[in-house]
């Protein structure tokens, strides 16, 4: 009979519940490691063997995220000013309360002005008080 030499697999159920918490919390990799108690290195040797776990981490990441925008929709309801508020930056073009500056560029220089005076000056004046 052999016996099995090496070190104990790492990665376990218990392991990889610990990392999809994390991951829930939307921690970064290092972090969700760090809670699980493993190295990075032993994840990403982990997601070497397991493709598709790389995609269902990334998935889960973003859960915060739908926690936040389902939130965010919910209070919309309620309060107007958080719904401008969202406008202001959903639709910025339509709703937003800043100016937009536009940069000057070389083709955009005035490079001279020129004015046309009325040759009789009084006639202009009597027709711009009209």
């Amino acid at each position: 009979m052999k016996k099995k030499c090496g070190r104990k697999k790492i990665i376990n159920e218990y392991t990889l519940g610990k990392l999809r918490e994390a991951f829930l919390f939307g921690c970064s990799d290092r972090e969700a490691c760090l809670y699980a108690g493993i190295n990075p290195d032993t994840l990403y040797e982990y997601q070497k063997q397991n493709p598709k776990y790389t995609e269902q981490k990334e998935v889960l990441k973003y859960n915060p995220i739908l926690i936040a925008r389902k939130t965010v929709i919910q209070a919309i309801q309620k309060d107007p000013n958080l719904a401008l508020k969202f406008l202001e930056r959903k639709l910025r073009e339509e709703f937003s309360l800043k100016q937009e500056v536009k940069q000057l560029t070389e083709e955009d220089r005035v490079v001279a002005i020129n004015y046309i005076i009325p040759e009789n000056r009084l006639e202009y004046d009597a027709q711009s008080k009209i």
